[in-house]
């Protein structure tokens, strides 16, 4: 192999750092070339660095070469490493480059080229605070941290440019920038010139485009470019589809039940991944689930496609055993008593399940049981002595979540006994050191019991065709695609399907008569149990693949099973299942900077949300807001006041009370006639645009983008409104009031179009402005392709009321403190006894511009300030002083802007 590196070219440094690693693994030849000679042949451009491979192939990414380095040192794939890799290529390269040009070829410095930065590097931050580790996927160097440190060397090797309150981020870049092969590679590339021997490469390459201004996502101002790039041609459709009106709605599908495919229409089958009975969901749970599902599942029915979305309890195995021991019940008493706390949460949450079922019930054991005699017959069952963790104290065998121990892989101190949540790598409970039982925290002896096992190898061929066909063109999450990739990569293994229970479905094979079957594989066969329960005709939905469009809404944790181990179980069966078409899995919630953790009264679980005072809606919109779909995100109090205040009370709101208020206040309650004039003509356009990039969004089930759709359409009616000012020109003369009704039919449409655009994430706040609207029962009941005119003039509406209450910041603290850990059972009862503090309902205005401006100016005035006491080495005190006043300006001015407050981190003590 050879390696092409520059001096002076930044991405030689990661490539440097990692190569390193690689010497004695491989022949390697480094080779410095001057940055215009062209190495790789078919390239017209010159490019560095460079491997090329023993077998003439080339690798001219930094990031892909690191990779070839690290895979050649035995270093096996995680999803968290991958998933920063994609960050790093998305989000920070784009900036760093704008960055480093402006600095070393533009001359320019400070806040000019630290400004655009500061959100990534924070995010870096925060991300190493929140999992309390050294490096950035664990408590080892991984690939990731080589990447992002060389990517980040040339700026950061300055001080000036880390900032002090990123205390993590300095400690991680100060680890690595002292290892020996991250020194050597920096003495190799910047040959002590630092960031300034990066010139002559930066002024050959093309100027990075200018980066969008921070914050521009929350802005009230229009998107002139977007519209812009709409064509005449564009215009004249659209218009033409608003005016049509009502009429371009496909007529109503009349309601069946039970729900039944019917042949020649999309039928669509959702499934949220069945929660554990006894475990009481938290927001993390609600919004990997059953929430992301309900999105999904109410789009399917506003596009009038035929939906079923199913879910229920999983109510077997180990878990339910002890926790009704723990309670003094028999299980099928601790089945029934959580089975009706997860219905009242769900009710509660407003989540629209056709069925909610459970898995203890008879169709569950003879679906089951038929499956495995399926398996068993074609050869597909294999039978062996299992060394087991037997808790001598408890007198009972341990199932693999009642152990927990040290991760043979990472060691990860709080593994699992079938699962790291740390690294995700499968482990048998034999295999963790130091495993303790998780109910009496003794140490359990290993034993032998005989079990069956499902032969996985013997049904990999069949697994890898059909994901073959399904993948490609499908919607699969990434980290769905990856997880089931690194399991086939490593080679499927037998996989025990018993377990020593009582509490379970039973095994119908002699000499096994005193086992069940291990929850993992009868849980998912759950799934078509429920639909058996809701229907004697279930197999129009299970047995019909051709016909049949399954989604699955999961947690990351839970993809094997449903990806894999249920897939293997159905083709080994050969009985023609409909199996998972798009596979849908989240990343984490945290919770503010930790975990959940209802024995610690950490974090809001499901049946303490409806306490709060908070109504349902607003939790669905903010779990939604942040759901984790490409990384894991963090539920925050604070975040949440200012989205309800910002988004809900003062955008959202703001603009559809106003259009309705407009009607009533103006033209009796009756929408007045419209008279479009150009620019109300390309508005009409501009949102149909946006409605039609929320189709494109939900159908992908990007759920999150599709819900920034709605507030920006919101945010284009509010300037609409702003513009044209229909309370001035109704007191003008013909043409003014004529352009006030105009504005007004216009707005009040908007709303109504919005007000089925919110069903999916906010059903409750969509009922109640269609009813405050009057608006039609099939404008209520289908969402169309285009912007239509759903309320013609003379149509009348009903009495308008304000949607939102605003959150005040003291009842959010309380809130913050009640569910910050070890609230006592007396505290929470006397909180209930006393009503929540009444919201005050009033309109909330941002503030101007020229009020912007001013704090920008005092956070820069007040930077420098801080950056000139620092380059003078003056007083701590002196500098802590001046430090904490540009933090509370920057606070000033990111309430301003309606953007979230940043904690900073302090320094960590070394």
């Amino acid at each position: 192999m050879r390696l092409f590196v520059s001096e002076g070219s930044p991405g030689s440094l990661p490539v440097l750092a990692a190569a390193a690693r690689a010497r004695g693994r491989a022949e390697l030849l480094i080779s410095t070339v001057g940055p215009e000679e062209c190495v790789v042949p078919f390239l017209t451009r010159p490019k560095v660095p460079v491997l090329q491979l023993d077998s003439g192939n080339y690798l001219f990414s930094a990031s892909a070469i690191c990779r070839y380095f690290f895979l050649l040192c035995g270093w096996e794939q995680d999803d968290l490493t991958n998933q920063w890799l994609e960050w790093e290529a998305t989000e920070l390269q784009p900036v760093l480059s704008a960055a480093l040009y402006c600095l070393v070829v533009q001359g320019k410095k400070g806040e000019d080229v630290l400004g655009p930065l500061r959100r990534v590097l924070t995010h870096i931050d925060h991300s190493l605070s929140r999992q309390n580790c050294p490096f950035l996927a664990g408590d080892t160097e991984s690939l990731a941290d080589i990447v992002l440190w060389g990517a980040l060397y040339p700026l950061l090797q300055d001080p000036a440019y880390l900032p002090e309150e990123l205390g993590a981020l300095q400690s991680w870049f100060q680890t690595l920038s002292t290892q020996e092969p991250c020194q050597r590679a920096a003495e190799t590339v910047l040959k002590q010139q630092g960031v300034l021997a990066l010139r002559p490469y930066l002024q050959k390459q093309p100027q990075p485009q200018p980066l969008p201004p921070e914050g521009r996502a929350v802005s009230n101002e229009p998107e002139e470019e977007e519209l812009a790039t709409l064509s005449e041609e564009d215009i004249i459709a659209a218009v033409a589809a608003w005016e049509k009106g009502l009429e371009n709605l496909p007529p109503l599908q009349p309601q069946q039940h039970p729900v039944l495919p019917v042949p020649g229409e999309r039928n669509v089958l959702i499934t949220s991944a069945l929660p554990y009975v006894n475990n009481v969901p938290h927001l993390g749970n609600i919004i990997g689930c059953v929430l992301s599902a309900d999105v999904f599942a109410r789009y399917s029915r506003l596009r009038q496609w035929n939906t079923l979305y199913l879910c229920g309890t999983d109510e077997y195995g180990t878990a339910t055993e002890t926790k009704a021991m723990e309670e003094g019940l028999t299980p099928q008493e601790i089945c029934d008593k959580y089975h009706a706390i997860h219905v009242d949460i769900y009710r509660w949450f407003n989540i629209s399940f056709d069925t909610f079922g459970r898995t203890t019930t008879p169709l569950q054991t003879k679906i089951t049981q038929d499956i495995f005699q399926r398996l068993l017959t074609r050869g597909f069952v294999l039978q062996d002595t299992v060394e087991q963790l037997r808790c001598e104290q408890c007198a009972r065998f341990l199932a693999d979540r009642f152990v927990e121990g040290v991760c043979p892989f990472c060691g990860y101190e709080e593994a699992r006994g079938d699962q790291c949540d740390k690294c995700g790598k499968l482990i048998n409970a034999i295999e963790l050191k130091r495993p303790q039982c998780k109910v009496c925290r003794s140490h359990p002896v290993v034993k032998s019991s005989k079990h069956l096992f499902l032969d996985l190898p013997k049904l990999e061929k069949r697994l890898e065709d059909w994901l073959g066909k399904t993948m490609p063109g499908s919607d699969w999450t990434p980290n769905a695609r990856f997880i089931i990739r690194s399991w086939l990569r490593d080679g499927l293994k037998p996989r025990c399907i018993t377990r020593d229970l009582k509490w379970g479905t039973p095994v119908p094979l002699e000499g096994f008569e005193d086992k069940v079957f291990y929850v993992w594989f009868d849980a998912t066969i759950g799934y078509l149990s429920i639909t058996a329960n809701y229907t004697d005709q279930w197999e129009r939905w299970w047995k019909n693949p051709e016909q049949v469009d399954l989604y699955q809404f999961m947690a990351k944790d839970n993809v094997p099973f449903h990806g894999l181990v249920f897939p293997c179980s159905a083709l080994g069966a050969e009985d023609n299942y409909t199996l998972v078409k798009n596979l849908i899995a989240t990343e984490y919630l945290n919770y503010e900077d930790g975990k959940f953790s209802k024995s610690r009264g950490i974090g809001v679980f499901g049946d303490m949300a409806q306490d709060t005072g908070i109504p349902a809606d607003i939790w669905r919109f903010y779990l939604l807001y942040i759901r984790p779909e490409g990384q894991d995100s963090a539920f925050s109090w604070t975040d949440l006041l200012i989205k309800n205040n910002s988004e809900l009370l003062n955008n959202l709101g703001n603009f559809i009370n106003r259009a309705g208020m407009f009607v009533s206040k103006f033209f009796g309650g009756c929408v007045p006639e419209m008279v479009l004039t150009h620019d109300d003509r390309r508005l009409v356009a501009h949102v149909s645009w946006e409605l039609q990039r929320y189709h494109q969004l939900l159908e992908k089930v990007r759920i999150r983008d599709a819900l920034r759709s709605i507030l920006t359409i919101s945010r284009h009616g509010n300037q609409y409104i702003q513009v044209n000012e229909p309370w001035k020109r109704i007191k003008g003369d013909e043409m003014d009031r004529q352009r006030a009704g105009t504005v007004t039919g216009m707005a009040v449409n908007i709303a109504a179009l919005l007000s089925v655009m919110l069903q999916p994430y906010m059903p409750t706040v969509s009922s109640t402005i269609q009813t405050q609207l009057q608006l039609p029962e099939a404008a209520c009941r289908i969402l169309a392709t285009s912007f239509i005119c759903t309320l013609p003039a003379g149509h009348r509406i009903g009495t308008v009321s304000p949607l939102f209450q605003k959150l005040e910041n003291d009842q959010i603290e309380n809130l913050r403190q009640r569910f910050g850990g070890g609230q006592l059972e007396e505290s929470l009862e006397l909180q209930a006894k006393g009503s929540p503090k009444p919201a005050v309902v009033e309109a909330v205005t941002t503030a101007g511009s020229q009020d912007i401006q001013v704090l920008v100016d005092e956070v820069t005035k007040q930077g420098n300030i801080v950056r000139e006491l620092k380059a003078q080495k003056a007083d701590k005190n002196q500098v802590a002083a001046e430090v904490a006043k540009l933090l509370d300006l920057k606070k000033q001015l990111a309430l301003a802007e309606g953007k979230p407050i940043e904690t900073p981190k302090g320094k960590k003590k070394k």
